[in-house]
């Protein structure tokens, strides 16, 4: 499926506000038969572009609450040293998402701790600790009036 639609665009705008709408619901919001809408969905499916459904959690209450954006660089450039930064940082609990970015910084993560202190010994303990990290630049989330992330 190369190129999508207006009908399709509007129920991939509706999927990712509610993955668990019902068909005959989205149907009616699309304006489209639960049929046709059935089709479309399946079809988005198998082509890969909707890749999955999710769960939105709400971090705080299950005790990881604090948030905080990281600008990691690494003292070296090379593949090798990429690989082995990204295998650490992928048994890294604390570490939500991990994007290898363009800039004046190799990696952008996304962490989510207890709080400050649990932040503080993630820093210390595990980013501190990679042999190939030379700069750590920490921005703490105050809040998120608009996060659309599943």
């Amino acid at each position: 499926m190369s190129k999508i639609d207006q009908k399709s665009e509007h129920i991939l705008r509706e999927l990712t506000a509610n993955g668990r709408i019902s068909n005959i619901e989205l149907a009616d919001r699309v304006g489209l038969s639960a049929s046709a809408c059935l089709r479309r969905v399946q079809e988005m499916e198998r082509s890969g572009l909707i890749k999955g459904y999710r769960a939105v959690l709400d971090r705080a209450a299950l005790g990881s609450g604090f948030v905080a954006y990281i600008g990691v660089g690494l003292r070296d450039h090379s593949k090798a040293s990429q690989e082995a930064f990204e295998r650490s940082i992928s048994r890294a609990p604390e570490v939500r998402e991990c994007h290898n970015i363009t800039g004046t910084i190799e990696y952008l993560l996304r962490v989510e701790c207890a709080d400050l202190p649990a932040y503080k010994s993630f820093h210390t303990d595990t980013l501190g600790a990679m042999p190939q990290v030379s700069s750590i630049t920490s921005y703490v989330v105050m809040g998120s009036p608009k996060d659309e992330r599943a």
